[in-house]
C-alpha cells in the first residue's frame, strides 16, 4: 500500500473512531460469537502500545514532568473512594458495590496512551502513569476492599503483572528501542502509528462487548442503574483530571484527564472472579468498559478540534 493510500486509511480511523467504536460496541452486542476472540486481547494490546510507543523518541521521556505525575497519581487514589460512594448513593447490593470498588482501584485502562496519543496529549506521561499505578495496585485492590467492604480480596498479583508486563512494558521498551536504534526510518511513519493503535481499540471493544452481551442483556433494571453509576465514575473522573492538572499543559492536562477517568476494566472483572464474588461484581466493570472506550473517543475528536 502506498504511502498515500495509507495516509487516507489513517484519517478515516482517526476522524470517524467514534462511530467505529460504536459500531463495533452493537455487532459485539449482536453477535456473541465474537467472544471466541477473547484470547486475543493482550496481543492486541501489546500491539496497541506498541504502535504508539513507536512515535516516542527516548529524549521524551527525560523532558517528563514529575509534578503532573505526582498530581495524576494522588488523585488516582481517590477513585476508590469516589466509586465507593457512587455505589451506595445508588443502593447497589454487596457485590456490585465490590465491582465498583475494585473498578476504582485498578490501572488507568491499557488503551489510555492511546487514546492520549489520539487526543494530541502527552502520551509519555500517560504511559508512565499506567506502569507506576499498575504495580501500587498489587497493593491498592485488596486494601480498600477491605477498607470499604470489610472483607479481604485474594488477588493474584500475576494477573496484573503478566497484563503490563505483556501488554505495556514489552512492547513499549521494544518499540523505544526500535526508534532510537532507527530513528529516521521509523519516523518516516509517525502519522500512521496512532490510527494503527485506534484499530486495536475499534476491535478489542467489540470482542469485551460480545464476551458479556449475555450479562448486559440479562441484567434488567439493574443495569440501568450501573449505566448511571458507571456514567457518573467517568465524568468525575474526566473533570477532576481536568481540573487538578490545570497549571500544566495542554498534552499534560489531556494525559492527565484521560488517566484519571479510563479505568482497565478488563482487570477490573478479572479480579471479582477470581476472589470468587457472585457474576454480578462484573458487571460494572463490562459496564464502564462500553461507556468509557465511546466517551474517550469523543473526548479524542474533541481535543483534536480543539488544538
Amino acid at each position: 500500500m502506498s504511502s498515500h493510500a495509507m495516509a487516507r486509511v489513517a484519517a478515516l480511523i482517526d476522524d470517524y473512531l467514534l462511530v467505529w467504536v460504536l459500531l463495533s460496541v452493537g455487532i459485539g452486542l449482536a453477535l456473541p460469537s465474537i467472544a471466541a476472540l477473547t484470547p486475543l486481547p493482550t496481543l492486541i494490546l501489546a500491539v496497541m502500545i506498541g504502535s504508539v510507543s513507536l512515535a516516542l523518541a527516548p529524549d521524551r521521556f527525560r523532558d517528563l514532568d514529575g509534578r503532573a505525575l505526582v498530581t495524576i497519581l494522588i488523585v488516582q487514589t481517590g477513585m476508590p473512594l469516589l466509586a465507593f460512594g457512587i455505589a451506595r448513593g445508588l443502593g447497589l447490593s454487596p457485590a456490585l458495590t465490590a465491582g465498583f470498588v475494585v473498578l476504582g482501584a485498578v490501572t488507568p485502562e491499557l488503551v489510555t496512551p492511546t487514546m492520549t496519543e489520539l487526543s494530541g496529549g502527552d502520551t509519555v506521561l500517560a504511559t508512565v502513569v499506567l506502569i507506576v499505578v499498575g504495580f501500587g495496585t498489587l497493593v491498592l485492590v485488596p486494601g480498600v476492599v477491605t477498607l470499604f467492604l470489610g472483607a479481604s480480596v485474594a488477588v493474584d498479583p500475576t494477573i496484573i503483572i503478566t497484563q503490563l508486563l505483556l501488554a505495556v512494558v514489552f512492547p513499549m521498551s521494544l518499540a523505544v528501542a526500535a526508534r532510537s536504534q532507527w530513528p529516521d526510518r521509523i519516523g518516516a511513519y509517525d502519522e500512521i502509528y496512532p490510527s494503527i493503535a485506534g484499530l486495536m481499540v475499534i476491535i478489542i471493544i467489540g470482542i469485551v462487548t460480545a464476551a458479556n452481551a449475555s450479562l448486559v442483556r440479562d441484567s434488567g433494571t439493574v443495569l440501568l442503574l450501573v449505566m448511571v453509576g458507571a456514567f457518573v465514575l467517568n465524568g468525575i473522573g474526566y473533570t477532576g483530571g481536568w481540573l487538578v492538572s490545570r497549571n500544566f499543559t495542554r498534552g499534560e492536562r489531556i494525559a492527565a484527564t484521560l488517566s484519571v477517568g479510563m479505568r482497565d476494566f478488563a482487570v477490573a472483572a478479572a479480579l471479582p472472579v477470581g476472589a470468587g464474588f457472585p457474576p454480578s461484581a462484573t458487571l460494572p466493570a463490562v459496564v464502564f468498559g462500553i461507556i468509557e472506550m465511546t466517551t474517550s473517543a469523543g473526548l479524542a475528536k474533541w481535543f483534536r478540534r480543539q488544538a
